[in-house]
């Protein structure tokens, strides 16, 4: 059996098949309807190829790099053949390594691991906290946050000062997000990665978002590393990646240290053990890999490039068009954004609607009209803290999230969507608001355990 097979004979269409797009859901008012999963930017459906593709593999599964046995050749080939499928779709370069995660989180984090001793990290406050966070956590490394931006081009003045004023002039590192995990806006990734070299500095991107909507080619934007989920590419099997610049990854120690990243374990005379790491990508992935994972993301890579991100892109664009003109007729609807209204952006929108908490009004959408979105902070606490500093909220309503003494509830409703997106559940969303706000909710609803639920 040939596991590359599998890819054969595929048709695409528009949209493109994911699973769960038959599954039903009861609604309070009775009845059931088309489950809408609207909340693509936490983590979208699997893409109907990657499992079928993961199903045609499943039988033939096998502990890889050492093995004698077939199953074991044929899923190290698998393995290793779907880093090169991951880096022909990031556009890598011959001395680029591909490097298997857990996450997007995760691959941050081993990059920051890795940092030379002393190194600056530049890191707008806009960032979600996978890539806010993980810096803090080197004693040895200096963090500075940096305010955000309102339009593309202060994003690139004001990381521009903040590296031309740094000292001592050592290494330093730029982490930046390709596109919004809250507003949807793309960021000046090319600009941002010209100042930083201009600086001397290099740049990590977060593609988590950017990713599973637009093509990513390191070589293109000029990016040092790329960091992406599985999970958010329809490929929801628990892995991640870390691509690019081997350097720094070759010179530091492991992330974790056990078999796999270890090449050579002697004992010494004194008790202790000598030991030689790999120098190729094995360095950073000690332990058995997450083979499915590996191939699932390399399944998806596959399957969006022959569709053609051209055609996925105009589709997409046509959906959010659908979704912010409908939010526009409700002058109850704040849309939230940092770069405003002709911002470019992918399928994630937030929003606050007067007179709603937003917990509350997440679940109608979802006990009524079986729309699944998300509400809350998202991750990015200190942006969306920004973007509703001026947005009351109703105190103590259902779902309402803590707040200390004194401080007002703060949370937004975020919808999102992509490519295995149908027209229906975007239209069935814009209604469903239209209708919330002017007829309000069919349903009393109560907090259970911090979340706003129907009342039974």
């Amino acid at each position: 059996m040939s596991v590359s097979a599998v890819a054969a004979d595929r048709s695409v269409c528009a949209p493109l098949p994911v699973l769960g797009r038959d599954v039903r859901v009861p609604l309070v008012t009775g009845g059931e309807v088309d489950y809408a999963a609207l909340d693509y930017a936490a983590s979208a459906p699997a893409l109907q190829r990657v499992w079928d593709d993961v199903a045609a593999y499943a039988p033939y599964y096998g502990s890889v790099h050492r093995g004698a046995g077939y199953l074991s050749q044929l899923s190290t080939d698998l393995f290793e053949n779907s880093r090169r499928t991951i880096e022909e779709f990031l556009g890598c370069g011959a001395e680029d390594q591909v490097i298997f995660t857990r996450s997007t989180t995760d691959s941050l984090n081993l990059l920051a691991s890795v940092l030379p001793q002393d190194t600056r990290v530049f890191v707008f406050e806009t960032e979600h906290h996978a890539s806010l966070l993980p810096w803090e956590q080197r004693t040895d490394v200096a963090v500075t946050y940096l305010n955000a931006p309102r339009t593309p081009q202060q994003a690139v003045d004001t990381l521009e000062k903040a590296l031309a004023e740094r000292e001592p002039y050592g290494p330093a590192l730029v982490c930046v997000t390709g596109a919004s995990n809250v507003t949807g806006e793309l960021w000046p990734v090319r600009d941002l990665a010209a100042a930083a070299h201009a600086h001397g500095a290099r740049i990590v991107l977060d593609a988590a978002q950017l990713a599973p909507h637009h093509p990513v080619d390191i070589a293109e934007l000029d990016v040092d590393w790329v960091a992406f989920s599985g999970h958010k590419l329809y490929a929801p099997f628990g892995a991640g990646v870390l691509a690019g610049r081997a350097d720094w990854l070759q010179d530091a120690a492991p992330y974790l240290a056990g078999g796999g990243a270890s090449r050579k374990v002697s004992r010494r005379a004194d008790g202790g053990v000598d030991v030689e790491w790999h120098t190729t990508a094995a360095r950073h992935e000690a332990g058995s890999p997450n083979v499915i994972g590996a191939y699932a993301i390399a399944s998806a890579c596959r399957a969006l490039s022959e569709a053609g991100f051209e055609g996925l892109i105009a589709r997409e664009q046509a959906l959010i068009t659908r979704v912010r003109e409908g939010l526009a007729e409700v002058p109850e609807v704040n849309v939230l954004s940092l770069f405003g209204d002709d911002a470019a952006r992918v399928g994630v929108l937030s929003f606050v609607v007067e007179g709603w908490n937003s917990s509350h009004f997440a679940a109608a959408l979802s006990a009524e009209y079986g729309i699944g979105v998300r509400d809350g902070l998202f991750c990015a606490h200190p942006l969306v803290r920004t973007l509703l500093g001026s947005e009351p909220q109703e105190p103590g309503e259902c779902g309402a999230p803590d707040s200390a003494p004194g401080e007002r509830s703060l949370n937004a409703i975020r919808v999102s969507f992509g490519a295995g997106t149908p027209d229906e559940h975007v239209d069935r969303f814009v209604r469903a608001v239209k209708e919330l706000v002017t007829e309000g909710a069919r349903w009393n609803y109560r907090t259970e355990a911090g979340r706003c639920v129907p009342a039974v």
